[in-house]
């Protein structure tokens, strides 16, 4: 084998001859700046908004405004990498054609296995969270399905483990048994995860209606929600500001983090758009305005509303006006999430399917993923697979461990994606003049030759000020304390070699703080996700070496 082939890249001209400018992929060009923007707010509010805002809240406090700006900040510098991509790249993929551009094969599966985690896996907890509300807003009609049919396996086994959680324990008893084995699983998550799939594959367009519609409703609803509860605020509820100090606000970040991962979902929608150049850079930015917006006042909202101890439970916005005796919220609330996590399910459901099949037309998966249905103009067989590994998992997982799973890969597919238009080869004057003409996107290039080392010197002087242990602590590797410690360092190290490496170098500086500030978001994950994301990890380069290697058609055309 000679490993400098993992390292083999594609270049722009031959993706763009691919499934680009050249020869048209088959797929139906039908979405505009305002659809792919929609497409953008349907995936960031959903399950993040309605389920895991509440956890965020009950581990920061009112404080955890701040690590949605952090966040918003880290989606933000990473949103105009995933756009100066779109602009040069404009094909279906996403981060794993600008990893097959930039860094290589070998990076770009890897992207292709960690997004599965973001899409996919991502999806079982957006089906676990619509179940939740949905039962709710069958029990307001009168309609109660059984316990056994509302929970997936998982949680109702530890439910009798810790002899809490009545419905677990209730499915648990209540269940009938075939085979010796119970029959507990979760029916509503089922359906959705079907109903969905069936109409991803039936198309773009009856996709992009349904996804618009429902923008309106949850963006109306939300609005609602913020308005009747601020006359409920009681702003000593915001007293301590940050209850459990800053890392209380970082121990949030998996679940806050996960509010913004659609966004680059739109990305996946270069072969459906339009005019992609000019218009998925919009779309993606304009969603992850719109959403920061939505998030931070709806997090002051309901820290206002209620102690932020009150606030860890799967449906925190239907809980603090239960709370509060509004029972006629409970209902909208009810709708709003239903809605909300539908379109979160589409857009996903949509996603995955179309890097599978960029992956296939590449020879790294097999050829029947990159067909094209010939009477919808969808990938079909991606889809229907897509739907598989979402809908299988949901009768033996549980929610908490897909949220922590999904966020950490999908932070480092941003940290490569940004890695990888700093190592964009710069463009001829005629190119970017031509970008300009042409509306274009173009990340405006800033010298990070001294502003990024200034930008550390002060940001260590603050930690230092305020901070004063932090230093001997990270290096503090007494009782087990070097695993938890470890990601801390790591990014540490990460920010002296960027220094060095942006003052020879003269980077440019916004896909620089992108690549920093998402590192520095990884900092937050348990141990337990590292070890889970190294298994799952392992697992994608096993399948790379067995198959994707001599596969490849950059192998069979050396």
């Amino acid at each position: 084998m000679n490993f400098s082939n993992l390292f083999r890249k594609k270049s722009t001209k031959v993706i763009l001859q691919e499934g680009g400018d050249g020869e048209h992929s088959g797929l139906n060009k039908v979405l505009t700046v305002k659809d792919l923007t929609f497409f953008g707010i349907a995936a960031i509010i959903g399950g993040g908004t309605f389920s895991a805002i509440g956890n965020a809240c009950f581990s920061g406090g009112p404080a955890v405004v701040i690590l949605y700006i952090m966040c918003a900040i880290a989606c933000g510098f990473t949103a105009m990498c995933y756009a100066e991509f779109a602009s040069r790249v404009p094909v279906s993929g996403s981060a794993y054609t600008y990893a097959y551009v930039s860094f290589g094969e070998i990076f770009a599966w890897i992207i292709g296995w960690a997004l599965i985690m973001e899409y996919s896996i991502g999806n079982i907890y957006i089906a676990f969270s619509w179940s939740g509300y949905f039962t709710n807003l069958l029990d307001t009609f009168g309609l109660h399905l059984p316990e056994w049919l509302t929970i997936n396996y998982k949680s109702a086994q530890d439910a009798v483990i810790a002899n809490k959680g009545t419905e677990g324990l209730m499915a648990w008893k209540n269940a009938p048994i075939f085979g010796g084995l119970k029959i507990i699983f979760d029916l509503p998550a089922v359906v959705i995860n079907l109903l969905i799939t069936y109409l991803v594959y039936r198309g773009t367009k009856e996709s992009k209606n349904f996804s618009n519609v429902m923008v309106y409703i949850k963006l109306a609803i939300i609005a609602l929600v913020i308005v009747v509860g601020a006359f409920y605020i009681d702003i000593d509820n915001w007293t301590p500001f940050m209850p459990n100090g800053f890392s209380g606000v970082m121990g949030g970040v998996s679940a806050v983090f996960f509010a913004y991962i659609g966004f680059d979902a739109v990305s996946t929608l270069a072969e459906e758009s339009k005019n992609p150049q000019r218009d998925l850079p919009k779309g993606m930015i304009y969603s992850l305005v719109i959403c920061t917006i939505v998030f931070i006042v709806l997090a002051l909202v309901i820290t206002g509303m209620v102690s932020y101890q009150l606030l860890g439970v799967s449906d925190p916005l239907a809980e603090i006006f239960a709370l509060k005796g509004v029972k006629w919220m409970l209902f909208i609330v009810s709708i709003a999430a239903v809605v909300a996590m539908t379109s979160v399910l589409l857009v996903f459901q949509m996603g995955q399917p179309r890097i599978w099949m960029t992956m296939s037309r590449d020879g790294l998966m097999p050829k029947k993923f990159s067909e094209i249905h010939p009477k919808y103009k969808t990938p079909g067989f991606a889809t229907i697979v897509t739907g598989l590994v979402v809908g299988i998992p949901i009768f033996f997982t549980d929610e908490n461990f897909v949220l922590d799973f999904t966020s950490i890969g999908t932070l480092f597919a941003f940290v490569l994606v940004c890695g990888g238009v700093l190592m964009l080869s710069p463009q001829s004057e005629s190119e970017l003049a031509e970008r300009a003409t042409k509306g274009k996107f173009r990340i405006p290039y800033v010298n990070s030759k001294y502003i990024f080392p200034l930008l550390v010197i002060i940001g260590t002087g603050l930690t230092l000020k305020y901070l004063p242990t932090f230093f001997t602590d990270i290096f503090d590797f007494s009782d087990g304390k070097m695993a938890t410690n470890l990601p801390m360092l790591v990014f540490l190290l990460v920010c002296l070699v960027m220094m060095v490496v942006s003052f020879i170098k003269n980077l440019s500086l916004i896909p620089l703080l992108g690549l920093v500030s998402c590192c520095y978001l990884l900092t937050g994950m348990a141990v337990s996700n590292w070890m889970w994301f190294g298994c799952w990890l392992v697992i994608g380069l096993i399948i790379y070496f067995a198959y994707s290697f001599k596969n490849s058609k950059l192998n069979t055309s050396d």
